[in-house]
């Protein structure tokens, strides 16, 4: 028999990808098997699966803590943003469309089924399935055609936990006030409410709590304090993005419009001796850094105008006079090139661009979209490196004859002459404890931290900060059988 459970946000950034992560440990390390589910996420940070299909970041973590292999049903509807009114949609892990937002609404129906079909096709293979949704049900103008919160509860047959944002403020109003706005057939899914992200000693909000529950009728599954370790974990949402502050050598980022993929950051962040100063448009690339990331990006060729911009390009140039090194990972690779050509107009108009002209490369964009698993070796070092290849475009030129990786047996990546400024396409290499050690020794500090350990234990203290703070048996006793 498999049950199912959806934990559903009173607003959005509430921490429900935490939760979720950390109830899938919790439930496991039960002997539960767990799986976790998104219908609908947007994110421009995907994981690359298995199955060769491509889902948000937080069910990638979602799965690691739930013990098992990212699937491409666990996300089945993945949209990617693209401008301010269009994003790529992702369905079951492979392209589906690029749509406008009106468009998109249109789809919606066929989508749903899509959903239900991976919904289903994940319950054969857990005990219990635990749900995200998205945004928050009370954008009551969003119902009708919703497959991300209530529409999906309503569909699926799936109680609902809402949970509120303490941390914002009005944290009773999120509560009440969401049940004040909506249909009565959806508040009737809602069974229970929790509290996070409360900072000091819990119990002063008692009283809270019995005022919630007192308005709704639901019982409430308790107050979760502020998880201080959560930025050991690999983040999703481009708002979770802060720079950190630790040792001497430091790495300075610059906020790309459309940032993709930048858990290459999560690694660099944890290291005692690195601080990762995330750079943001209007202020200049620090003079004293020692490296500068340029990170993946969803529309690299609008990135690279909004770089200059903001003149990074002339920092960028005075950073290598002083000696810095540049690192620039996939989009950021494209970016550091003499000329980004789009023949086919994939990311706007036909045409070319010139690149940064750092690295003697030329990109051509091409439609089809690599999607790969990747093993990998670095050819100074020898260490091997497990990442991930999810980009648009392939990349050619003089430099790439001093590539610095090794990808089943033929040479990735491109760099300087003086070995100063390198690209890649390989996303995730610095979880590699060793390659990372290598990569930091070039600039002068010494890495001994064990990067997926330090992911584990605290995906461990978090499932234990929940069973001291939540419900979890209550949790557990409403969710239904599916």
């Amino acid at each position: 028999m498999t049950r199912a459970i959806m934990i559903q946000g009173a607003g959005s950034n509430v921490g429900k990808s935490m939760l979720v992560a950390g109830l899938a440990r919790a439930c496991t390390l039960r002997g539960l098997s767990v799986a976790p589910f998104k219908p609908q996420n947007m994110s421009n940070n995907a994981a690359v699966t298995q199955d060769g299909g491509e889902i948000g970041r937080a069910q990638a973590l979602q799965a690691r803590a739930s013990g098992r292999a990212a699937h491409t049903d666990m996300n089945p509807v993945l949209l990617k943003p693209e401008s301010e009114t269009g994003a790529q949609v992702i369905v079951q892990g492979q392209r589906f469309a690029t749509l406008r937002a009106r468009d998109y609404a249109k789809a919606k129906p066929q989508l749903l089924s899509a959903v239900l079909e991976s919904f289903r096709r994940l319950s054969t293979t857990a005990d219990l399935i635990i749900v995200e949704g998205a945004g928050s049900p009370a954008e009551i103008n969003l119902r009708a055609g919703d497959i991300a919160n209530m529409g999906f509860a309503e569909a699926a047959g799936v109680p609902v936990v809402l949970v509120g944002d303490i941390d914002r403020g009005g944290v009773i109003a999120q509560i009440v006030g969401t049940q004040a706005v909506l249909p009565h057939s959806d508040a009737a899914l809602i069974r229970a409410f929790a509290i996070n992200k409360f900072r000091g000693d819990p119990s002063l909000f008692d009283d809270g709590l019995r005022a919630i529950a007192e308005r709704t009728g639901w019982p409430s599954l308790g107050v979760v304090p502020w998880f201080a370790d959560a930025w050991r974990l690999p983040a999703e949402d481009v708002m979770d993005i802060a720079s950190k502050h630790g040792g001497a050598c430091k790495v300075a980022v610059p906020r790309l419009g459309r940032i993709a993929n930048f858990d290459d950051l999560d690694p660099l962040s944890a290291e005692p001796g690195v601080s990762v100063e995330i750079i943001a448009p209007g202020q200049p690339l620090p003079g004293d850094a020692n490296l500068v990331l340029i990170p993946g990006s969803k529309s690299t060729i609008a990135d690279l105008a909004a770089f200059r911009a903001n003149g990074w390009d002339i920092d960028l140039a005075a950073h290598l006079r002083r000696g810095g090194h540049v690192l620039g990972i996939c989009g950021g690779y494209q970016m550091l090139g003499r000329e980004i050509a789009d023949p086919e107009g994939i990311e706007g108009a036909p045409g070319s661009v010139p690149g940064l002209g750092l690295l003697d490369v030329t990109t051509v964009m091409r439609p089809e979209k690599r999607l790969a698993l990747t093993s990998a070796r670095h050819v100074a070092s020898g260490a091997a490196v497990e990442g991930y290849e999810i980009h648009l475009g392939e990349t050619h030129g003089p430099d790439c004859a001093r590539a610095w990786l090794e990808v089943d047996g033929r040479p990735e990546g491109a760099a300087s002459g003086d070995g100063r400024v390198r690209g890649c396409y390989l996303h995730g290499l610095f979880a590699s404890d060793a390659f990372r050690a290598a990569y930091l020794a070039d600039l002068g500090t010494v890495s001994e931290m064990r990067f997926d350990d330090s992911v584990e234990n605290t995906l461990d203290a978090l499932a234990a900060h929940l069973e001291t703070h939540m419900d979890v048996d209550q949790l557990l006793a409403l969710a239904s059988e599916v």
